[in-house]
């Protein structure tokens, strides 16, 4: 179900650019949080179970990423963040993810683990944490910051060119790239609750 949410996020974005109907945009903003509900309570079920498999792990992270890195990418292009340039940091923040996910499952023998098992922390920012992301979305929304009404927080630089050009960028899309260089960062251990 958490892909299910992601999916439909990524889609009711679409639908808010194709008819700039608000309400696509809530859609949009609330199914990556039912999507982190849903990806709590299939780990909690597993645990219950005390049954898992390599299959699981793998669907996990695949639904992880349209939840937490496709679809918040997507909504930040949907609310604004449309220059050549951000749309380069939304699709590092998108690989970053993918990368994340990738070495955590590939590594997660190896991380030392507590007497019932579980990991004592996260190697990097955990990717559900671009909710976070999201929840700033949300109030640039409730808030009118968005494309097509006040326009996004910090405005735009112009890097090399012409303003509107291929040089122009978001100051905030910076805040996209780092989070995604924390999310593959080997060096931030971020404990686990």
């Amino acid at each position: 179900m958490n892909g299910v949410c992601g999916s439909f996020s990524v889609f009711s974005s679409g639908h808010y650019l194709l008819t700039g109907d608000i309400d696509y945009l809530w859609s949009a903003l609330a199914f990556p949080l039912a999507g982190l509900m849903f990806d709590f309570l299939d780990g909690k079920v597993a645990r219950w179970r005390k049954s898992s498999s390599m299959l699981g792990q793998e669907l996990d992270s695949l639904a992880d990423l349209i939840s937490f890195g496709v679809a918040p990418s997507l909504l930040a292009f949907a609310v604004g963040l449309r220059t050549y340039l951000d749309t380069v940091a939304l699709t590092g923040f998108i690989c970053c993810g993918l990368a994340r996910l990738a070495r955590f499952n590939a590594t997660v023998a190896s991380v030392p683990k507590d007497a019932a098992g579980k990991a004592k922390y996260f190697e990097g920012l955990p990717i559900p944490s671009s909710l976070a992301l999201v929840s700033v979305l949300a109030y640039w929304t409730k808030n009118g910051w968005i494309e097509g009404q006040q326009g996004i927080p910090g405005g735009t630089v112009t890097l090399w060119g012409n303003a509107g050009g291929r040089g122009e960028v978001h100051v905030v899309s910076l805040v996209w790239a780092l989070w995604a260089t924390a999310m593959v960062s080997k060096t931030l251990r971020v404990p686990k609750p």
